[in-house]
Order: C-alpha cells, then structure tokens, then sequence
C-alpha cells in the first residue's frame, strides 16, 4: 500500500474518469512540428515542444472546490540518478562535448557538491553546447532516445506507484524539474505525468535549439514560482492547493515547505536534517 493510499482512507475525493496516454501520430507533436493537436490533448506546458497527454476526464476538486495538487521532484525522486549528469556522459561516449567544455562542466560540478553558490544557466548552456544550431525535432528525438535507453529503466517503481495512486484519486501529477524539457516531455508519454514544468532551451527564428535557457531553470526556489504560475492558469489562482511534494535534494526545500505533506525521497544529508526538523516524511525508494 502507497503512503497515499492510506492517506485517502480518511479523504474525500470526486474521483475522474479513467484517463489514457497516447503518442501522437509520427510524433509530430513531440519533434516540433506546427499543427493542431487532436482534441483534449495538451502540450507541457505553455508553447512546449514536448511530449502530451490526453485527458479523458477533468481534474477532481476536493470538497472545498480546490485541484489537490501532488508536485514531483524528477533527478533523484523519481528517477536514480541525474538526467543531466547522464546525459553529459552519454555526450562524452558520442564525442559530443570538447575537452575544455566537458572541464568546465566538472569544475561546476565539484563545487556544485561543495554547495557553493553556482550559475545554474551557465552550466546547461554548456551542455546544450552539443545541439547548438541543430533543428529543435532533430535535437528532440535524439534527447527521446537518450531517454530510452538510458532513463526509463531508471525511473523508480515506488514512484510510479505513488503518481498512479494520485491519479486514479483525481489529484493533478505534477512534474518540477531542473533537467532539459524533452526528457521530461519523453517520461511523460509512459509514466503517469499530467502536467510537467522543466528548463526549456531557446530556439532561434531559424527553429534551432541554441546554448541559452530561456528564462531560469528550474531550481531551487523558482520551482515554487513555475508550479504556482502553472496551477493558477489551469485552475484558477483560488482553485488548488499544493497538498503533496516530493524531492530529495536540498534545492527542493523551497517545494516542499510550500506543500501541506511533504515527503523527503532518499534524501541528502542537508535534507535530512531539514525533513527531521520539520517532521516531514522520509521515503526510502
């Protein structure tokens, strides 16, 4: 039994009707392509060139009328590991990055353990140093594949269980996460994400990905910021509340402290001293 599954003994909940994940024909939709997308499909978020979900059913709202909201940590919550760590691996194998790069991501790295103040942009645009200039569906498909053959087995069963559960009870999956967007768009097509909110690369008028983020990652503090922008445009800015979070990092403190029942998923040291301070759950995944 999940620890939501217990928690919603006690709960009332309008359930929804059974939903479905679909892939889009040839995948247009994932690789960039215009177009319309069929009815009740959604993209990731706002403009995204991600993956998308098909809802059956709408979103149950709780007794007081609000969206029960469950947010999800990506890297090291529901997947072992670091997307972006693998990926700057799986680069390196293809010889993909220049020495001087793949040195400048290991500086960033060393102090980033060291918990030293970082420029979090810097260092993605370093890695997306390896799509610069290439076609945002070129670059989206090889990101897909990545994520399939090294990812998806990663992703944590304990953490599917946990999203299902949401699900099936009529809350809002949310997925928050500092990775690259077309790895999260790629989870969403075969794990039980609705909604997700991850670092999105610019792409020039020439539709190609270039070594800028557009806007901030998403770390840290702004993962609050991204999840309450996202949930007021979908279900009113008095229509949700964050009733779940999930992390494991310390950068997902912010995320966590904004949520009614916080949950610190294998967590790190700094994490685990603020999870026993709070009282927050620790889960062993």
């Amino acid at each position: 039994m999940t620890n939501l599954t217990a928690q919603l003994e006690d709960e009332r909940v309008i359930m929804p009707q059974a939903s479905t994940y679909v892939r889009i024909p040839d995948d247009a939709a994932f690789r960039g392509e215009t177009g319309p997308l069929p009815a009740g499909v959604r993209r990731v978020t706002p403009d995204a060139l991600g993956a998308v979900r098909l809802m059956d059913g709408p979103i149950a709202r709780n007794a007081e009328g609000k969206v029960q909201v469950a947010a999800f940590d990506f890297d090291g919550t529901c997947i072992q590991g670091n997307s972006p760590v693998m990926l700057v691996r799986y680069l390196v194998r293809r010889r993909m990055l220049s020495p001087s790069v793949v040195a400048r991501i290991l500086s960033w790295a060393f102090a980033y353990k060291t918990r030293l103040p970082q420029n979090e942009a810097w260092v993605r645009g370093l890695v997306f140093r390896a799509f610069a200039g290439r076609p945002v569906a070129e670059v989206n498909g090889f990101l897909r594949d990545f994520y399939d053959q090294v990812i998806d087995r990663r992703f944590r069963a304990d953490a599917e269980a946990e999203m299902a559960a949401h699900e099936e009870a009529g809350h809002a999956v949310v997925c928050v996460s500092a990775t690259f967007e077309p790895i999260i768009a790629a989870a969403m097509e075969r794990r039980p994400i609705q909604y997700a909110i991850a670092t999105r690369m610019r792409v020039d008028f020439q539709g190609n990905y270039t070594d800028e983020v557009e806007g901030e990652p998403i770390e840290g503090s702004e993962k609050v910021v991204v999840l309450r922008r996202l949930c007021d445009e979908l279900f009113g800015a008095d229509g949700w509340e964050l009733a779940w979070a999930y992390g494991d990092h310390h950068s997902d403190r912010a995320m966590l402290a904004a949520a009614k029942s916080a949950y610190a998923v294998t967590p790190d040291r700094p994490l685990t001293r603020t999870a026993n301070a709070q009282g927050y759950d620790i889960l062993e995944w």
